[in-house]
This record gives C-alpha cells, sequence and structure tokens, in this order.
C-alpha cells in the first residue's frame, strides 16, 4: 500500500510502498517500509524504511539513508534523525558526505539546515582535489565551503602534512588559516614551518605567518614576528625580531629584515643587522647597515658593509665593510679599519685576521700599508707607546696578541717604566727595516731589531716634543665599542657637515632600507 500525507505547517512530504502502526512498539508513530521518501523545502531523504511521528513532526529513517539537498549535497548513511520542525538532521553509521569540492566521511554528522552548517564531535576524514583533512571536532559551512576545525588537525598532501589544533579550510581554494600552535612539514625534504598564527595555500605553498613563526630549513632555522614562505621558488621573508641559527656552524644573524634564498643558499638581512659566532662560549657581535652570507656551510662567505663594528671580549673593531670567508677562517677589513686588542690600538689601509678553522681561534694577523700600533701609557694620559711601519704580521695566543713582526720603514716610541716604582724612567725612539716585538698581557716585554737600526733613549725631560707622536698618529678610542650594545651606536665625528638641503636629504636616503638601489648595490658587492 502506498502513502501520500502532508504535514502542511512544514511542508514535509513522505511516501512508501507500505505503511502501518504498533502503538505498543512505537507509540505515535507511523511505521513506513520500502521505497521510502521524505521531502521538505529542497531536502529529499530515501531510506529503507522509517518511523514517522507525527506530533513531533519527526522523521526516524533506517537503512541505506541517502539525504540530498539541491543538486550539489548527497549525504549516505546507516541511519538519520530527521526534526521537521527545527530543520536539524543528525545521521550516524558510516556516514559520506560529498559536494562538488569535497567527500566528507565521519560516523556521525549533525545537519543544520537553517545555518547551513555540518559538524561533527568524534573525528572525520575531508579529501578534496589537493588535501586530506582530519580532525576530531568540525564545523562545515555550506555556503562558504568553509572547515573549521579543531583538536588533532591534520592536513595532508603528497609534498605538506599540516599539523594544528585550529584552523579554518576553504575546499574550494585550498587556502588555510591557522589559530594555534601549527606546523607544516614538507614531505620531500623535511623542512618544516611552525607558527600561532597564520595563512597557507595548499595549491601554491605560499605562506605568512604572524605569531611566533619558526621556519626549519635544511641548514638554518629562521625565526620572526612575522614570516612569509614561497616553497616553490624557495624564498622567505621575515620581518621584526629575526633570528637566523646556522644549524651546522655556531653562527647567528639577526636583524628587523631578512631574505632568504634556498637555492642560492644566501641570506640578506638589514635593519639592526647582526652576525654572532660563538667560540668556547665567547661570542664575537659584527655589526653593519647591510649583511649578506652566502655559499654552502662548507665554503660560506659573510660579507658587512657600512658602519661595521665588532664586538668580543678581548678585541673589538671598526671599518666600512669586512669580508669572512668561513672555509679558510679569513676575514678582510676595508676602508679606515681599527682594531683594539688589550689595550693595544691597531690600523692599517687594510686589516686581516686569519682564523685557525677547526678551533675557530685567532691564530694571526696583518696589517697591510699605513700600519699603526698604539698603546697608551699605564699612567700618563696623554703619552702613548707607538709602532708604525708599512706592513704589520702578527700572531695570536689564546686569542690575545703575543707576537708582531714589523717590515719596511719600522719606527717605534716607548715609554720605559720601572717595574717596582711604576716610574717613567726613560723614553726609545728606534727606526729601523724590520722590528720584531713580543708581547704578554698587551705589554711589549721583548724587542729585536732584525736590521741595523738607528735609535736614541732619552731621559722624560729631554725628550723632544715633536717626536711624542709620530707621523700618522690618531687616537680612536672613543669609536671603541666597550660593550655588544655600543655596535649599534654611530659615532658622532661620521655625520659629514650639511652644506646644503641635498646634504640633508641625500643620507637618509641612501640609510633608507626601502632605496632599492641602495638595497641592489649591497646585494651585488
Amino acid at each position: 500500500m502506498s502513502s501520500l500525507l502532508f504535514a502542511q505547517s512544514k511542508q514535509l512530504v513522505y511516501t512508501s510502498e507500505y505503511q502501518n502502526t504498533d502503538e505498543d512498539k512505537y507509540p505515535g508513530a507511523t511505521m513506513l517500509i520500502g521505497k521510502v521518501k521524505m521531502t521538505q523545502d529542497g531536502i529529499v531523504l530515501t531510506c529503507k524504511q522509517a518511523l514517522y511521528y507525527r506530533k513531533e513532526n519527526f522523521f526516524k529513517a533506517i537503512g541505506k539513508v541517502l539525504i540530498k539537498q539541491g543538486d550539489t549535497i548527497t549525504q549516505t548513511s546507516d541511519y538519520a534523525d530527521y526534526d521537521a520542525n527545527s530543520k536539524q538532521a543528525l545521521s550516524w553509521g558510516n556516514v559520506v558526505l560529498k559536494d562538488p569540492t569535497m567527500t566528507l566521511t565521519t560516523d556521525t554528522l549533525q545537519f543544520d539546515r537553517l545555518n547551513q552548517k555540518l559538524y561533527y564531535r568524534s573525528y572525520a576524514t575531508i579529501k578534496d582535489a589537493t588535501n586530506t583533512l582530519n580532525s576530531k571536532y568540525g564545523n562545515y559551512y555550506l555556503e562558504t565551503k568553509k572547515f573549521t576545525a579543531t583538536t588533532r588537525v591534520t592536513v595532508v598532501n603528497p609534498e605538506h602534512n599540516l599539523e594544528s589544533n585550529h584552523l579554518d579550510y576553504y575546499t574550494n581554494s585550498g587556502l588555510t588559516y591557522l589559530y594555534g600552535p601549527s606546523t607544516i612539514t614538507n614531505t620531500q625534504n623535511e623542512n618544516r614551518i611552525y607558527c600561532e598564527r597564520g595563512f597557507y595555500n595548499t595549491k601554491t605553498d605560499i605562506s605568512y605567518f604572524v605569531k611566533n613563526a619558526k621556519l626549519y630549513l635544511k641548514e638554518r632555522t629562521v625565526e620572526g614576528d612575522s614570516l612569509y614562505y614561497d616553497k616553490k621558488k624557495g624564498f622567505a621573508s621575515a620581518t621584526n625580531n629575526i633570528e637566523v641559527i646556522d644549524t651546522v656552524k655556531n653562527f647567528v644573524t639577526r636583524g628587523n629584515y631578512a631574505e632568504i634564498f634556498e637555492e642560492k643558499d644566501s641570506l640578506f638581512i638589514i635593519k639592526r643587522a647582526i652576525a654572532i659566532s660563538i667560540v668556547d662560549k665567547d661570542s664575537t657581535f659584527i655589526h653593519g647597515d647591510t649583511l649578506l652570507v652566502t655559499g654552502i656551510p662548507e665554503k660560506r662567505i659573510v660579507r658587512t658593509y657600512h658602519n661595521v663594528k665588532i664586538f668580543k671580549s678581548d678585541l673589538q673593531g671598526k671599518c666600512d665593510s669586512i669580508f669572512t670567508d668561513q672555509q679558510t677562517g679569513y676575514t678582510k677589513m676595508f676602508r679606515n679599519p681599527v682594531l683594539w686588542s688589550d689595550g693595544n690600538q691597531i690600523t692599517g689601509d687594510t686589516i686581516h685576521l686569519i682564523s685557525n678553522v677547526e678551533t675557530e681561534k685567532l691564530d694571526s694577523l696583518k696589517v697591510l700599508n699605513n700600519a699603526f700600533i698604539v698603546s697608551k701609557d699605564s699612567v700618563a694620559d696623554n703619552d702613548f707607546n707607538q709602532i708604525k711601519g708599512r706592513n704589520m704580521f702578527g700572531k695570536f695566543k689564546e686569542n690575545k696578541l703575543n707576537l708582531l713582526l714589523v717590515k719596511g720603514n719600522a719606527e717605534s716610541v716607548y715609554y720605559n717604566r720601572n717595574e717596582e716604582t711604576n716610574i717613567l724612567e726613560t723614553i726609545t725612539k728606534e727606526i729601523s727595516s724590520n722590528i720584531e716585538f713580543i708581547l704578554e698581557d698587551g705589554q711589549i716585554v721583548n724587542i729585536k731589531y732584525l736590521k741595523l737600526s738607528e735609535g736614541k733613549t732619552y731621559p722624560p725631560s729631554k725628550f723632544p716634543e715633536e717626536d711624542r707622536k709620530l707621523k700618522g698618529f690618531v687616537w680612536r678610542e672613543t669609536e671603541q665599542p666597550k660593550t655588544k650594545e655600543d655596535i649599534f651606536k654611530k659615532d658622532q665625528e661620521e655625520k659629514p657637515p650639511i652644506k646644503s638641503d641635498k646634504d640633508l636629504v641625500k643620507p637618509l636616503l641612501m640609510n633608507d632600507p626601502k632605496n632599492t638601489k641602495e638595497v641592489v648595490s649591497s646585494k651585488k658587492n
């Protein structure tokens, strides 16, 4: 027997091959058997059997349940309850829901027709053309094609595995918005991204993160307040409070803007850029306007440009630019360089520092052209021990200058004090082609003249005033960074006098990281 009944208030219509009632077993219900079909406001439900409670306007479907909404949404399950008054459906048992963009499988699924929302509370799997999403809890909004998934969330595709506890995922576009601790792992090279808030396009592999962002590359870890990463191009940029850790070398770089090019093994940092090398728990800090690191770890080159300052507990320095080859341990300082070591000021046209590659400790020193070393007298502030020559070559012992060879036009002025009373006894001036000095704790303890020399030792009162300063003498103590914070200070004497409005604008443009020409020029150098 077929049946066709209407619930006029809610426009519910159902049909079946047979109907019956059993008040003892199903009080208030009509039993529907065979080819059961129920429709209401665009939804069609079919099943093998059903119970319809007229008073409650409630429909219970049993066996091969199929729910269709329009031409786009289909859902199958073993069982379903449908409240025609509130337009709420509950399906359970092998639930599969499909729309044009995805397939959802779960054990239990709630369908809120009024708000066009589906939600589950006991795990579900969502598959679309790109990804497979799993989570314990989730809501799916049919109109926007958006999943809000929470608790043990994963999004997997052949190239990436995303783990999170809260995200929004759009099945039509592949866009993912992350909230809370999240990790994206590249299954091909094991690169990882961690963040606590961000955006990830699963189709283009472009991501942007704004809270506690960390990028774990093969040989580097990148942290910053915000992080942009284009996986296909192998390009990343970070902004504010950046820290890049070289996981192969004990090497850290920091700044407030950075760009990384994976394929070229290069790193570019500006805005309070600083490179930190850690050796025996004693760090070397190098700061400049621009920092460029290139090459694989075995052949890494570090270049720092403009207003460079160096701080280490036992060595400080300053120059316009610096070049370091980590493979050879060779460091070159250019343009008005100066070093301070154990009270000695060392200057020259160019200064080279050579480190032992295995121990990473300073090994030797070269000062080329106009080499000059100065140390203040231990008592008199206006008296200085001085050594000058064409070139200087030094050897370090335990990071302290131990031997110094002056070659070519060597001259020296030395204040000789009594070791016990510290009273100035004599002042010696020497001239020789080559002079060798042995130092202990920054003080000269032995002098060897390698070729014939001429010189004279004077009583302090008889020493000619014009000889107290050798030609080319400059005392640069005010430029010395005494702490690691000092490397960020600009020296007052570095500022040229302003002659016109153009002179005022030019240095501002040169120091502005947004100036494209300046950035490009720095990269080429």
